[in-house]
């Protein structure tokens, strides 16, 4: 449908217009299909300590395999690497005195064997349709989803880190900047996200699309009450909701409570395998 110019002033029709240009730029890309070889694409998430189970990490690689053209590499950086599929590459954790989400900056160690695009994603994801877009999109920068605060702030710019791309090698100096003073980041910060979004170069960083990577919890599910009868980490939702993920929503971030696994929305059930 034909849109007239008479209903924008001359500053919100270029808004407008911008705006159009991304939605076709970003629809283009949404049916992109890769033609990398394995070399190209490094795949790689963290499992340390007790929190997640080996499990977590095989059903990750499962979701990947299922939606993704060719081939690809798949690491995990672990202290303990027992119970992982065969394809999956282990990388022992940095022997600095650190734990859990402390461990993610080394992802852009330059020291690993991870070559071509490298993705890194939380345990705590479902991967629900292909995700070759996610590839082609800012190849040459580094890109984070923008944090999910987002839902009730559209203005917020904040870093999240459960899905995070960038080309091998390129961003080692993200890695330095921790190892050589981590003691003074995990004391200043609660988390791995806050410390990124202060040492990341803001101008080529790039936000993934809103629309393909959502809070199941804030973003997509009615409902966010949780039961006050189970511990936190063991919380299930109070109700099922029967929903599906929006069409350009091919990962699905499950942070906080409840985990996958405690999770029983059919959607979840249907993809977290």
């Amino acid at each position: 449908m034909k849109v007239s110019k008479s209903q924008f002033t001359k500053e919100e029709f270029q808004v407008y217009l911008r705006e159009k240009r991304e939605k076709k730029r970003l629809a283009k890309l949404s049916k992109t299909t890769l033609t990398q070889d394995i070399s190209k694409i490094s795949i790689v998430c963290l499992k340390h300590g007790k929190k997640y189970s080996a499990d977590y990490v095989n059903i990750l690689y499962n979701m990947i395999r299922r939606n993704i053209t060719g081939d690809f590499n798949f690491y995990c950086i672990t202290d303990n690497p027992s119970k992982l599929a065969p394809a999956i590459q282990p990388i022992p954790v940095p022997d600095i005195p650190i734990s859990g989400w402390w461990f993610k900056p080394y992802i852009f160690s330059a020291s690993l064997p991870m070559t071509g695009t490298v993705l890194y994603l939380d345990l705590d994801v479902i991967v629900s349709s292909n995700i070759d877009k996610i590839f082609s999109f800012e190849v040459d920068n580094l890109c984070v989803i923008k944090d999910f605060i987002r839902f009730v702030r559209p203005t917020w710019n904040r870093y999240n880190s459960s899905v995070i791309k960038f080309p091998a090698g390129t961003q080692d100096y993200i890695w330095q900047s921790f190892v050589n003073n981590f003691s003074h980041y995990t004391r200043k910060y609660h988390g791995d996200q806050d410390f990124l979004l202060e040492v990341a170069h803001k101008k080529t960083t790039k936000f993934f699309p809103n629309d393909w990577i959502m809070s199941w919890k804030w973003e997509i599910r009615k409902s966010k009450h949780l039961s006050l009868t189970m511990p936190k980490g063991s919380r299930k939702f109070t109700q099922i909701e029967n929903i599906e993920a929006p069409d350009h929503c091919c990962i699905q971030v499950l942070h906080g409570d409840p985990n996958p696994h405690n999770c029983d929305d059919p959607f979840i059930i249907k993809h977290w395998k």
